[in-house]
């Protein structure tokens, strides 16, 4: 028989549970999407240009000037459609965005997998965000590797990565999630 002092502090306590779990939303937006999605050429390769939209909530943002390095993942694919064959992936590329708060030097430090180089430095709050959702001539495939007058398929989703806590943190607070969302798959059909 459980006594009544005791009864009490395990209902304090699942109701201490739940109301953390109730004050726990998504990290990613809900209307995460992308926009201005072009595919262009210069004169050697294909190139991408994309910008996420409505991304960063007030969850990530508190996250990142708490100082949790933040990623996203870019998923890039693209494909020869082939009529009665299965279609033939021409590129397959994740990229990685990460952004890092310096609380002492009050800037952020944006480092982009595709980009050779250091990583871009700014104490702009809004041109960080801009710097970890947009990609900007990013060579998906040399031209040589495409045939004239054949049919392609680009797609592209965004994830924010999975945040990972110290393991002595992680074990003790089990029960924060740990934000694993991504969009939806963008498709663009295309005639080179």
């Amino acid at each position: 028989m459980v006594s009544i002092g005791r009864a009490r502090v395990y209902i304090f306590g699942f109701f201490l549970i739940i109301s953390l779990f109730d004050h726990v939303g998504p990290a990613w937006s809900e209307s995460a999407k992308f926009s201005n999605v072009v595919i262009t050429n210069n004169r050697d390769d294909l190139l991408l240009f994309l910008e996420a939209r409505n991304t960063f909530n007030e969850k990530i943002k508190s996250a990142i000037l708490s100082g949790v390095p933040v990623s996203f993942s870019f998923y890039i694919t693209l494909v020869r459609v082939r009529f009665f064959w299965m279609d033939r992936t021409i590129r397959d590329k994740e990229v990685v965005h990460t952004i890092l708060y310096d609380n002492l030097k009050k800037e952020f430090q944006i480092s982009r997998s595709w980009e050779k180089g250091e990583s871009v430095t700014t104490q702009s709050f809004e041109e960080a965000e801009n710097l970890m959702t947009e990609i900007k001539s990013f060579k998906i495939a040399p031209l040589k590797r495409l045939s004239k007058g054949t049919r392609y398929q680009l797609r592209v989703m965004a994830k924010l990565n999975r945040l990972t806590l110290p393991y002595y943190l992680d074990s003790i607070l089990f029960f924060i999630p740990k934000w694993d969302y991504e969009t939806d798959w963008y498709t663009i059909d295309f005639i080179y």
